[in-house]
C-alpha cells in the first residue's frame, strides 16, 4: 500500500509539474493582414494578451490561402478572419484542423454605395439615373470578392450603367473628386474602411439579396489552442470590437496617424475596458 502510495505521489507530482509548465508558455503566434478591418482588431487583442502577461509575435500574410495554409499548419496559432462569404472557401478547405474561438466584431459588408447628398436609396433606382452617374459604377481590382459579387448585381437587376474595373486607390479618387463637388457617384465599397466615413456614403438597398449579408469577424486558432491555452482562450473570448471604433480607428490613420499614435489614443480612452479585458485569474 506504501508502495502504491508512493507512486501514485509521484505521478501526481509528475502531472503538476507539467501542469506547471504548461501554464508558464506565455508566447503566442497570430496571423493577419495589413487590411482596414484586421489591423485594429489584432493590435487590441495583442495588447490584451501583453498586458496579461504573454509574449506576442505577429506575422503579416499576403493574402487568405498563405494564412489560412499556416495556421492549419501551426505556422501561427491564431488568426482573425470571417468563416461566411469571404473566407468561406479557405475555411472549408481547412477547418478539419482548426477550430473557432469566439466572434471578435461583427458588421463586415460590401455593395454598392454613394454620397449621402445623393436622393437614391436602392440599387434599383441606378438605371432611371444612368446619366446623372455618367453611366458607371466605379469598381476596384478585377478579381476581389466585392467585384464578382458586383458584376452578379448588374446582371440580377439588369443595369445600364457600366461596371468599370480598377483599384481601390482609383475608387477613392474618383468618389472623393465627386464628393468635393457634390456630384453623383456610384462606387463599389465595404465596412469597415475609411471611405465610408470619409466620404459620408451610404450602401444602396440590395432587394434581391444579391450581396452577401453583413459578417462576423472569429478569432481562429489550429486545433487543440483552447484546450491548450485555457487562459489565453478566455482572455480572447472576451475581447469584443464594435465596427464603429474600427472605422474610428481607419478613419485616424487615412487622416496621416500611424497606427501606434492612434492605438496609443484608443487604450487611454478606453482604459477601464482594457483593465477588464486583461484581469482574468492566471494559474
Amino acid at each position: 500500500m506504501k508502495r502504491f502510495m508512493k507512486t501514485l505521489c509521484a505521478v501526481a507530482m509528475a502531472g503538476m509539474t507539467m501542469f506547471s509548465a504548461h501554464a508558464e508558455e506565455k508566447s503566442i503566434t497570430m496571423g493577419t493582414l495589413s487590411w482596414d478591418d484586421l489591423t485594429p482588431i489584432t493590435a487590441v487583442t495583442k495588447k490584451v494578451l501583453e498586458d496579461a502577461g504573454y509574449s506576442v509575435k505577429v506575422t503579416t500574410f499576403a493574402e487568405w490561402g498563405i494564412a489560412f495554409a499556416a495556421l492549419s499548419k501551426g505556422d501561427v496559432q491564431l488568426l482573425a478572419s470571417q468563416v461566411n462569404y469571404v473566407s468561406q472557401d479557405h475555411w472549408d478547405k481547412n477547418k478539419a484542423r482548426l477550430e473557432k474561438l469566439s466572434p471578435v466584431s461583427h458588421g463586415l459588408y460590401q455593395a454598392f454605395a454613394v454620397p449621402k447628398y445623393v436622393p437614391i436609396d436602392s440599387i434599383e433606382q441606378l438605371n432611371a439615373n444612368a446619366d446623372k452617374l455618367g453611366n458607371k459604377l466605379i469598381g476596384i481590382e478585377p478579381g476581389s470578392g466585392l467585384m464578382r459579387e458586383a458584376a452578379a448585381a448588374v446582371k440580377a437587376y439588369g443595369l445600364k450603367p457600366k461596371l468599370v474595373e480598377g483599384s481601390t486607390a482609383a475608387m477613392s479618387a474618383a468618389v472623393k473628386s465627386a464628393t468635393d463637388r457634390k456630384e453623383w457617384v456610384v462606387a463599389t465599397v465595404w465596412e469597415p474602411s475609411e471611405f465610408m466615413k470619409k466620404y459620408d456614403l451610404k450602401f444602396l438597398k440590395d432587394p434581391k439579396g444579391v450581396f452577401s449579408p453583413a459578417q462576423s469577424y472569429y478569432w481562429l486558432a489550429n486545433k487543440g489552442f483552447a484546450a491548450k491555452n485555457p487562459v489565453a482562450r478566455e482572455l480572447i473570448a472576451g475581447i469584443y470590437l464594435p465596427l464603429d471604433d474600427i472605422n474610428d480607428i481607419n478613419s485616424a490613420m487615412a487622416d496621416g496617424k500611424k497606427l501606434d499614435e492612434v492605438m496609443k489614443g484608443w487604450y487611454a480612452s478606453n482604459g477601464d475596458l482594457m483593465k477588464r479585458w486583461s484581469n482574468i485569474k492566471k494559474d
